[in-house]
């Protein structure tokens, strides 16, 4: 029996970086099996922030063993430091998951918004909003980092089925739909 597709979706973070995992299953919508945020923010040492990072995201992906990664790149910001800081915690990320063998995407977050909610341009909050309607689970959005993190997941479980990866090939759109019923929005 073949392992089950689980994403992982990391939004990173140098204070907060939030995580989740996501099942993707035969047919249906894909399912949230965990979600949180790994909190540095008391931790004074970038240093120690950096080994926080790769040490925990090792343990979780040895509980929960995914398939597939994403994570949020970084964007443009107007502060040096900080961007420097947002880089280095999403390097650290991106080495905990290749170092277990995984492939990791990074996504714009634009695209995540949009893959999300169809803008590009949504808030933080209108994300976490529309996860419960288009991912099945427990899905809490005490941490908005976490539900970035999905919306990561979630933005890689679009793209991977609209490439076609592992996917069979249809004929017309009816069959793909017929095939995909989570990808018809009511």
């Amino acid at each position: 029996m073949s392992k089950p597709k689980i994403i992982l979706g990391i939004d990173p973070g140098s204070n907060i970086l939030g995580y989740a995992f996501l099942q993707v299953p035969k047919k249906g919508k894909p399912r949230a099996i965990t979600m949180g945020v790994l909190d540095m923010q008391k931790m004074k040492s970038q240093a120690r922030k950096l080994q926080f990072i790769f040490e925990e995201l090792q343990k979780l992906i040895n509980i929960y063993e995914p398939t597939d990664a994403g994570i949020e790149a970084p964007f443009y910001g107007k502060n040096v430091q900080a961007m420097l800081k947002l880089g280095r915690a999403q390097g650290v990320a991106m080495v905990a998951v290749a170092c277990s063998g995984i492939d990791i995407e990074e996504y714009s977050p634009r695209s995540i918004k949009k893959a999300v909610t169809g803008n590009g341009n949504a808030s933080k909050e209108q994300v976490a909003r529309m996860l419960p309607h288009i991912i099945d689970g427990e899905i809490n959005p005490k941490y908005l980092d976490s539900t970035d993190a999905l919306g990561v997941a979630f933005c890689h479980y679009l793209q991977t089925q609209s490439t076609g990866i592992g996917q069979k090939k249809h004929k017309d759109w009816g069959s793909f739909l017929k095939d995909n019923p989570n990808r018809k929005f009511k």
